[in-house]
């Protein structure tokens, strides 16, 4: 039987996302007859903890669904022995990048990579805390159900089942390694206030994101589109485009990737970052491999935590350093772009040892580059004013140590897939025991 992984990785109260996306395990479970993990990766405080571990155990028992809730204790046992089964030479270096101590949107989802093999499933399908489902015609729509209709599956053998369909002559065979659907609702990053503020302002830090040689007639739109989903399109039937999937039309809280795509390359394991775990959609969409996109969006939602003084902070800090990211995060993109077919094998596998290429000759950009990036951040962030100078002043506290610390992030990415293949096998061979 089909064995896939539904994840939700989360740091803060979502008692009521578990228990919708349970109800999505027991529908893909019911629906599609597979066997469903529903695996709950929790770094949540003590008393948050433990209320989702009441909200786990309330869950009604549903056929072909097996639930596994691991609080950090559990997941840092899990990687010892798996690390350690690997033969490994830095352990300790690994297991830091795996599970550190501070936020990382790439580390959690590796783990539930690392996971998802160790239960012997095929694919993994992510969730996030900060969102919740469409309803249409009285009834939740689940994006798992296009997920299981199309991935892994040949894309001559399913073009028959999609709205449209854009299959590149010779890449037929190449099974869909994508699934993925977009949101509605408040903005994936919380930036909407600067764009209030100061559109020029807003205009300036967004273009950031974007590579520098991208033509101006497009720099415009990107900006313009970036970070804001669906809008407000509600759902009203279904829609499907079969073709290498964009990762800007797609969310993190809404995708599926098949284990052909990850077992081979993990995403980057930077923290206090956003973003970074954009890594494998970019790199599937530059290899060719056939994904699907659709229009089973999800509602997204800022979390009341986002709006302390705290919280906030930490977000514009994050999304900061995930404009330091783009500058090597680009280069190596342009690498992937220009090499399209030659990222896979004879066997339509994605090649590991030429994406560790690319990522370790980002590494030799000049830090200057990084240096003045950082410098026109803090200026933008000090003319928005008000709290957004906590925000500048705290950059500047970090001008002498944050560049390097986000080039020493995509050396740790470099680090983690010379090792990424041998820990995916010894998943496998760790299993997983723990459920509830």
């Amino acid at each position: 039987m089909r064995r896939v992984c539904l994840t939700l990785p989360t740091h803060r109260e979502c008692a009521a996302t578990i228990a919708a996306v349970s109800e999505e395990a027991a529908y893909g479970a019911r629906e599609f007859g597979v066997e469903v993990h529903l695996l709950v990766l929790d770094s949540s405080p003590a008393p948050v903890l433990a209320a989702h571990r009441a909200a786990v155990a309330a869950l009604p028992p549903a056929p072909g669904v097996t639930v596994h809730h691991l609080d950090e204790d559990g997941q840092r046992g899990f990687l010892r022995e798996a690390i350690g089964r690997s033969a490994a030479a830095d352990p300790d270096r690994l297991l830091e990048l795996l599970l550190p101590a501070r936020v990382s949107y790439g580390a959690c989802t590796d783990r539930a990579f690392l996971i998802a093999q160790a239960l012997g499933c095929t694919s993994v399908h992510r969730r996030d805390s900060d969102s919740r489902y469409q309803s249409f015609e009285g009834r939740p729509v689940f994006p798992l159900h296009q997920e299981l209709t199309f991935l892994g599956r040949p894309a001559d053998e399913v073009k028959g089942r999609a709205t449209r369909h854009r299959v590149a002559p010779g890449t037929g065979d190449r099974p869909v390694a994508v699934v993925g659907g977009s949101f509605v609702g408040e903005m994936s990053v919380d930036i909407a206030e600067i764009h209030d503020r100061d559109p020029d302002v807003y205009r300036e830090l967004v273009g950031l994101s974007i590579p520098d040689d991208c033509p101006a007639i497009w720099r415009g739109h990107l900006v313009e589109e970036s970070f804001r989903g669906a809008g407000d399109t509600a759902f009203d039937g279904d829609r499907t485009t079969l073709a290498p999937v964009s990762p800007t039309r797609v969310d993190m809280c809404n995708v599926a990737l098949d284990h052909e795509v990850y077992s081979r390359v993990p995403l980057p394991p930077a923290t206090d970052t956003i973003g970074t775990d954009y890594f494998l959609l970019g790199l599937a969409h530059d290899a060719r491999l056939p994904g699907v996109q659709h229009n089973r969006h999800i509602v997204n939602f800022h979390t009341a935590e986002r709006r302390t003084d705290a919280g906030f902070l930490a977000y514009q800090l994050r999304f900061a350093r995930f404009l330091l990211a783009k500058t090597y995060l680009n280069a190596v993109h342009a690498r992937t772009t220009a090499a399209g077919d030659t990222l896979l094998d004879g066997e339509n596998r994605l090649r590991p040892s030429a994406v560790a290429e690319f990522v370790r000759e980002s590494l030799a950009r000049d830090p200057e580059e990084n240096a003045h990036r950082l410098g026109t951040i803090e200026r933008a962030y000090r003319r928005l004013g008000g709290r957004y100078a906590e925000v500048a002043d705290a950059l500047a506290a970090r001008r002498d140590t944050l560049p390097a610390e986000v080039r020493g992030g995509m050396a740790d990415f470099a680090f983690l897939l010379d090792h990424w293949q041998a820990l995916t096998r010894a998943c496998a061979d760790t299993g997983l025991s723990v459920t509830r």
